[in-house]
């Protein structure tokens, strides 16, 4: 008898502790500048790290590197020019030659910045709206 009651209270105790952590993890909220930064880090970390050398041609750089494409993003994020971090970070995230540590940095700051954008936008915010319009156009055109 004395251990039925023990264990009852085991499993209401574990079910409270599971509560508990869902709803804390449910309100973490991600801050997309602090995102953008650590995406800019991730690549500047990849990108210092020597390349092994290759006999191949040199290929052509395709445009600034991710690093400073994220920076741009993060600049024109802080300047309320939200449909041009929008367009900035698209054009990265469709880069076909990207490390891994690269792709989940930018697919986290991708998220984090659309969170706070579609959060704006219901709000009534015009750039956020035009951003979000921005975004899914470039998403349906894949």
């Amino acid at each position: 008898m004395l251990a039925c009651k023990i264990m009852k209270q085991v499993y209401i105790h574990c079910a409270l502790m599971t509560a508990i952590a869902v709803v804390l993890s449910a309100c973490h909220k991600q801050d997309p500048v602090v995102e953008l930064e650590k995406a800019a880090a991730a690549m500047e970390k990849v990108e210092a790290t020597p390349a092994a050398p290759d006999t191949g041609p040199d290929p052509a750089p395709a445009g600034p590197p991710p690093a400073k494409q994220v920076k741009e993003a993060l600049a024109d994020y802080k300047a309320g020019k939200m449909e041009d971090a929008v367009t900035r970070l698209q054009l990265l995230r469709a880069m076909p030659a990207m490390p891994p540590q690269q792709r989940m940095a930018l697919q986290d700051s991708i998220a984090a910045v659309m969170t706070e954008i579609y959060t704006l936008a219901e709000k009534g915010d015009p750039r956020a709206i035009a951003a979000v319009v921005q975004y899914e156009k470039m998403q349906n055109a894949r």
